[in-house]
């Protein structure tokens, strides 16, 4: 399935107010747990993110050493 930005938006407004289940283009998908939302959440980032040509952003911890 291709995921569009609607579709993520719908899965974070569900998220957001505690609900497990999304409806969309007349199909109602019900979720197990907002644990479960919140990694197709992140896959649908990671796929929307790749097929738009960014990258996801990276946080990484700078580290320093006298020599």
């Amino acid at each position: 399935m291709a995921y569009t930005q609607a579709h993520l938006d719908l899965i974070k407004e569900a998220y957001a107010s505690g609900v497990t289940s999304v409806s969309y283009d007349g199909k109602t998908t019900v979720y197990r747990s907002l644990a479960e939302m919140k990694q197709i959440i992140a896959t649908i980032e990671g796929e929307l993110s790749s097929t738009s040509g960014r990258s996801r952003p990276v946080a990484g911890f700078a580290t320093f050493r006298r020599s």
